[in-house]
């Protein structure tokens, strides 16, 4: 069974949360996290991506940067901008983006949890990331990004829910991107062990949703202090890392959509041609799929419907079932050279929350020759191919809305 412990929370002050609350630090690149935090000094993008208050020369792996952000930081709570919470507390953190409400419980799981597959990942990670999360978190002795996680719902915590966020939030404020972001803090004891314990008795596994470099890392420094602290008892704020904890139902994916920059030396019609050796095509207009198995496809100004013939990926595997991997070992593979989509350079990925316009401008520059529009991966063949031990294709998933750096952090 899951641990989920309440922790002090690292946080800001109630008037300077909207100042202090940033993206979090892999949705931007440096230059534009300049450009944002220009007129806000407080910004928490000067902790998660420090180089902001450096040389645009500067190695974004140098002590140099890393160092600034535990100067940005210590400086935030100096000023008496950020401070620490008494006691251990859950927090529930309420995102709101168009139609669309999620609300996720904040708290501290466990390393040893991550380690032993009660907390369960559907990607690989990097080495090279991992050790920049490390390095961030060593440096400042906090996690302040956390780890996107989801849980199959249940009644007893919605209950707990319901009746914490219909009181008076910490935080309540809309930001420059129009997400709205409302935030509770648990202060009752009884209410706090209530909760571990509805994670402790019915909540077997957790899922990583977003945030698999943050997880690994979290659980990586674990066992480094663990390995060098002679008085380990278990105990200790570096055996859990930060989380935001979300029931399936509430989860948004957004496509993750696809753009190559060549058709392998092939004009559209022969292109065209040989993908309909896998795939019926159809020309449509249709600009985003209407169902899993099915894609649209934007290539000489024109938008098809896709779809892969029968016998041509197995229907009963959880990976190979998904639409990344139909499209990937059917037609950007064996037509289009994409061999490794982790390594591939000629081939860009897109989120979906720039839409299909974003396609149609990057084919129509003549940039890229071809765009795909996915359907969105769901929650429940995250959860299979979780399950089942394996990983998704890269770039699967796309969540929105992204969960705001710096509305607590969890001090090491």
């Amino acid at each position: 069974m899951s641990v989920v412990r309440p922790f002090r929370g690292l946080r800001p002050g109630r008037d300077f949360a909207e100042k202090i609350a940033s993206p979090p630090y892999d949705v931007l690149d440096s230059h534009e996290a300049r450009n944002l935090v220009k007129d806000n000094p407080l910004s928490f993008l000067r902790v998660v991506k420090p180089e902001v208050d450096l040389s645009p020369e500067v190695d974004l792996y140098s002590a140099e940067v890393y160092q600034q952000g535990a100067r940005n930081l210590r400086r935030l709570m100096e000023d008496g901008l950020m401070s620490q919470d008494d006691l251990p507390c859950f927090y529930f953190y309420r995102q709101i983006m168009g139609d669309h409400s999620q609300t996720g419980l904040v708290a501290s799981v466990s390393a040893e949890d991550y380690d032993n597959d009660v907390i369960k990942k559907h990607e690989f990670t990097r080495k090279e990331k991992e050790e920049d999360r490390i390095r961030h978190i060593e440096t400042q002795n906090a996690q302040c990004g956390p780890v996107f996680l989801t849980y199959p719902d249940l009644k007893d915590l919605d209950d707990v829910q319901t009746s914490v966020c219909a009181g008076e939030p910490e935080y309540d404020f809309t930001a420059d991107d129009g997400i709205r972001h409302t935030f509770w803090v648990i202060s009752s004891r009884e209410v706090n062990d209530h909760i571990s314990q509805i994670f402790s008795s019915e909540v077997p596994f957790l899922y990583v949703a977003d945030g698999h470099h943050r997880s690994a890392s979290g659980a990586i420094i674990a066992r480094r202090r663990r390995d060098t602290n002679s008085g380990h008892t278990g105990l200790e704020e570096y055996n859990y890392f930060l989380a935001v904890i979300f029931p399936k139902s509430q989860m948004k994916i957004l496509a993750y959509n696809r753009t190559v920059q060549d058709l392998k030396g092939r004009t559209p019609k022969q292109f065209i041609d040989e993908v309909s050796k896998k795939f019926s095509v159809e020309k449509t207009g249709t600009k985003e799929p209407a169902g899993n198995q099915e894609f649209s496809m934007y290539v000489d100004s024109q938008w098809y419907t896709i779809k892969p013939l029968a016998g041509t990926f197995p229907g009963g595997d959880p990976v190979k079932s998904l639409d990344a991997s139909i499209l990937q070992e059917n037609l950007l593979g064996p037509v289009l050279d994409v061999e490794n989509p982790r390594t591939a350079a000629h081939i860009k990925f897109v989120g979906g929350i720039r839409g299909t316009a974003e396609l149609e401008k990057l084919v129509d520059s003549g940039e890229y020759s071809v765009a795909f529009s996915m359907f969105p991966t769901s929650v429940d063949q995250l959860i299979a191919v979780a399950d089942s031990g394996n990983v998704m294709p890269p770039k699967s998933t796309w969540f929105e809305p992204k969960l705001r750096s710096g509305l607590v952090v969890h001090a090491l």
